[in-house]
């Protein structure tokens, strides 16, 4: 597995977080993290690329404990948490250039390349103080796609996006999905996640309820939307019963 978290689990002094959160991602696998904003998708993220400590549990990546050898297991990552960190004073493109130069392996068009996938090719000169949310998120994707990643994690993506920007972020996930790279991706919105993932794990006050692949899904309710609902009120009901 390219992704495996085991009994994760990190607690902020307010006693929010995220609580034994035990999951895995193979090639070419896209699991969505779906909950509302406060549910702990976040906390998960930032955990799996050792932006925070984890109080307990652990993460692989490729093999790699993230928290004992993390050089080697951010080797191959590309990730978008929040908002992107851009230099405003620069253009997109000498934003690409600058995390280029810690890629030394990189080929010399891949910072055109991943200007077209995302669509920032035309505004490449411009400089980031002038981009909407949505180019800002464009720009924040290329950065994260620069190293042709075998393990993509993006945070609510398609947050600042119009329609045909969100439909742009799916595909995305999807062809880098095919070409063997495990992605996670979270949203706050089913239908987002119903769209690009073939798994999806429920998350809600912190906890994993439930990780579950879309043909389940679909077997059992008409959509994302009512299986989420459906399995955060069994949640609710299985912790008045503790």
């Amino acid at each position: 597995m390219l992704i495996q978290a085991n009994g994760l689990t990190k607690i902020y002094k307010n006693g929010r977080g995220a609580r034994d959160v035990t999951f895995f991602i193979a090639p070419g696998e896209v699991l969505g993290l779906l909950g509302p904003n406060g549910s702990g998708k976040t906390t998960v993220m930032k955990a799996c690329i050792g932006l925070v400590k984890p109080t307990s549990g652990t993460v692989h990546i490729q093999g790699y404990d993230v928290f004992t050898d993390h050089e080697s297991a951010m080797a191959g990552v590309g990730a978008l948490i929040e908002a992107p960190a851009l230099f405003e004073r620069l253009t997109a493109r000498k934003n690409l250039e600058l995390a280029a130069s810690y890629y030394p392996g990189l080929s010399k068009g891949r910072i055109d390349e991943v200007l077209e996938i995302t669509g920032m090719q035309r505004y490449h000169n411009d400089r980031v103080q002038s981009f909407s949310l949505g180019m800002r998120q464009r720009t924040g994707l290329a950065l994260a796609l620069l190293s042709e990643p075998k393990v993509l994690i993006l945070d609510e993506p398609a947050n600042g996006m119009d329609i045909e920007g969100m439909v742009d972020i799916r595909e995305i996930i999807k062809s880098t999905a095919a070409f063997g790279a495990s992605v996670m991706v979270s949203s706050h919105l089913a239908h987002e996640i119903e769209q690009c993932a073939t798994k999806v794990g429920i998350m809600h006050n912190g906890n994993l309820i439930k990780v579950a692949g879309m043909d389940e899904v679909f077997n059992t309710s008409p959509s994302l939307e009512d299986y989420y609902l459906s399995q955060v009120k069994g949640g609710e009901n299985n912790e008045s019963r503790c």
